[in-house]
């Protein structure tokens, strides 16, 4: 079977144009497309760790005097 094309087109507004330069800016990115796969992968990776709760504190549970 032949490799799938997994690119996909994206349609974006002067609005976003801006902000996807700001992000090749501040995270010496190339293109347009390194940015929005770099947002892509940020998001998905602070997502799993909400669900997942990886990177909240933990703290020790009192205990009142009936234990």
């Amino acid at each position: 079977m032949p490799p799938r094309d997994k690119r996909i087109e994206i349609f974006v507004d002067p609005v976003m144009s801006d902000t996807l330069d700001q992000v090749c800016e501040e995270q010496g990115l190339e293109s347009h497309e390194a940015a929005i796969e770099f947002l892509l992968s940020r998001g998905i990776r602070i997502g799993g760790n909400k669900i997942t709760g990886r990177g909240r504190a933990l703290y020790e549970v009192k205990r009142g005097p009936s234990d």
